[in-house]
């Protein structure tokens, strides 16, 4: 599983500074495919129940799950960048939501609070918490703040699959769901709007987008739960463990 989160790690770090006006989607997720190649790993985005990428590259409205391709980028965009990897039969998966050039203060708060919201959700990670704290910690944080909670969507378990029980809501009661333990692996991913939480699915049968066009943001790590707070195995800048 580090193995796998460095190499997801490292296609962040890579694809970051290409993040600029007029690069289109496809060439990001061509810096992705190229990366996750060289070190030895593969994507467990392309493929999977058919989807035509490395990575996902949801811009502004779109939440989770933009298809990459033509689209080019523009001054004051922002765009959320899923990217997962496969090595050694363990997966890694992180998305990171990135400004385009100078963006707009409504957005750069949208990415500011986002961001803040996963790392509330990863403080109650903690063995012997339920499954619940995780999703009550991020409502508590991001709903006092007027975002819109993306509430059909959420976190996952991973490990030999890329999506695996348990489901991690972004909301939620803090004394529910099954007992967190020690060893156990999660990807953790919040989704907030600038507006109203409702979705919709484009027409491509993949995209996900606000039904109201407000912008959105997504953040994720995958983490390994202790007893104390969560290892990030995806954290951009931490070195491979052979």
């Amino acid at each position: 599983m580090r193995r796998a989160g460095h190499v997801v790690a490292v296609c962040h770090e890579r694809v970051k500074p290409a993040i600029v006006p007029g690069v289109t989607t496809g060439e990001l997720d061509t810096i992705v495919r190229d990366t996750i190649a060289e070190l030895g790993a593969r994507s467990n985005f392309y493929g999977h129940q058919g989807f035509p990428g490395n990575i996902c590259a949801s811009v502004n409205e779109e939440i989770v799950h933009g298809i990459p391709g033509k689209r080019r980028l523009n001054e004051g965009d922002i765009i959320a960048v899923d990217i997962g990897a496969i090595i050694e039969g363990f997966h890694g998966d992180s998305a990171w939501t990135y400004g385009v050039g100078q963006i707009a203060e409504d957005a750069r708060r949208l990415l500011q609070h986002t961001e803040a919201a996963l790392y509330e959700g990863l403080k109650a990670a903690k063995a012997g918490n339920r499954l619940g704290a995780i999703g009550h910690a991020v409502e508590a944080y991001a709903a006092p703040k007027g975002f819109g909670i993306m509430r059909e969507y959420g976190g996952h378990g991973i490990g030999r699959q890329m999506w695996e029980e348990p489901h991690i809501p972004n909301h939620g009661d803090a004394d529910r769901g099954v007992r967190l333990r020690a060893g156990m692996t999660l990807a953790i991913e919040p989704m907030l709007s600038l507006g109203a939480e409702d979705t919709q699915v484009s027409e491509d049968g993949w995209t996900v987008t606000t039904v109201d066009g407000s912008w959105s943001a997504h953040f994720e790590h995958t983490v390994l739960v202790t007893d104390d707070e969560p290892l990030i195995l995806t954290r951009q800048g931490d070195s491979v463990v052979e």
